[in-house]
């Protein structure tokens, strides 16, 4: 059997092996980051992935491309031309 002392020794490792793993470090957004407190009508800016004819921060603009993707991009059957 184990010893007294060794015991003690392995339950204080196997405590701060567990108390190490909860030190998790801050992650905050770095400049080249894309912060989303926005409203997701007001765009990332400069964007290679913004669609075209769509104006950041015109809300109307925004609710027209998404109903257009709706129903023409993602409804599989305007896509395939059958009949529902």
């Amino acid at each position: 059997m184990m010893n007294t002392t060794t015991m003690i020794r392995l339950l204080a490792l196997s405590g701060v092996l567990a108390l190490g793993a909860c030190g998790e470090k801050p992650q905050d957004m770095t400049a080249s980051g894309v912060k989303q407190d926005d409203a997701p009508y007001q765009g990332v800016g400069d964007s290679q992935y913004a669609q075209a004819g769509w104006k950041a921060g015109d809300k109307d603009s925004w609710e027209q491309q998404l109903k257009a993707r709706a129903q023409y991009g993602q409804n599989d059957y305007t896509r395939m031309g059958a009949k529902p």
